[in-house]
């Protein structure tokens, strides 16, 4: 099912909690630097925590900027839920069926010319970038994007070719391009990207590299995270969010309760309500402990 409805994403700044919050009905969590140690496991903590949540009748989201593909990391934890929100919101991914074997439940694509306007734009502000494209079936790249996560791609050529009309993929939606610079730093290349493309797409990023991800303008962690919660009689009052990165502060502003990590970035602290442990010291464990005491 592909979804085009605008959501419109708020704006990160400065949190109060209610003074009076409602029992949780739904955890969102991403994973990377949140939910994942730094050796990209899940500790016993973490998968008993995420179990109790989901036995005291709490769902559990996972909510990444990683494709469907790479959600194997979690695929012996799903219990009874079994979805995730991926690439940043552009895709609810039904994980059931295991690896290699997921089920695209919506589709929020990128428009191939807004991609290609997104493209035209920052080859004009930033030279040096390189680009990627996340499609549903894999990612295709230009020969001078480097190998960041050892993914190789289903196609190599020039991004302007990747999303031509008459590539061999053109059926598969864009779930989202991918930019690298080699030069400019993490933040510094996110910054001149959002001012030269405006309103043309949504970016942001989550890795440590100058390597951005640039979706449909409307499309958000959160944007995709209030879909769900809407089909699902859930207010933001009653969803708690945890998150360490950029892309993650939409969803921790829009979420009413939310954590940023003790190993966040900065700008993450401006968004959430509180702050817990790190990703290595059972961060999000330590909360859903907290909220499942609470309930006996």
């Amino acid at each position: 099912m592909r979804d085009h409805r605008a959501v419109t994403s708020p704006t990160p700044g400065p949190r109060t909690p209610a003074p009076s919050t409602p029992a949780p009905r739904l955890i969102a969590t991403d994973l990377d630097g949140t939910l994942l140690r730094d050796d990209k496991t899940v500790s016993p903590r973490t998968v008993a925590a995420l179990a109790a949540a989901e036995e005291a009748g709490i769902e559990v989201f996972f909510v990444t900027g990683r494709p469907a593909r790479w959600m194997d990391v979690v695929s012996d934890h799903l219990h009874g839920h079994g979805l995730a929100i991926c690439g940043n919101g552009a895709a609810v991914v039904d994980l059931h069926g295991g690896p290699g074997n997921h089920r695209f439940v919506t589709i929020r694509e990128l428009a191939v010319p807004d991609a290609l306007d997104v493209v035209r734009v920052l080859r004009t502000a930033a030279p040096g970038t390189s680009f990627a494209v996340e499609r549903t079936g894999g990612l295709h790249h230009e020969p001078t994007y480097p190998p960041l996560h050892l993914d190789p791609g289903e196609s190599v050529a020039p991004a302007e070719k990747l999303l031509a009309g008459d590539a061999a993929v053109a059926d598969q939606p864009v779930l989202k391009v991918l930019a690298y610079h080699p030069e400019l730093g993490p933040d510094a290349f996110l910054t001149l990207a959002r001012t030269a493309v405006g309103d043309l797409a949504a970016i942001t990023r989550s890795s440590p590299s100058a390597l951005l991800e640039i979706s449909e303008r409307s499309v958000s962690k959160a944007s995709t995270l209030a879909l769900c919660c809407e089909e699902r009689g859930i207010s933001p009052a009653e969803v708690v969010a945890f998150g360490d990165m950029p892309n993650d502060m939409e969803m921790l502003a829009w979420a009413g309760t939310s954590y940023a990590m003790g190993n966040a970035h900065p700008d993450v602290l401006t968004a959430a309500t509180g702050v817990t442990a790190t990703n290595n010291d059972d961060g999000v464990a330590r909360v859903i402990e907290d909220i499942l005491a609470t309930r006996r």
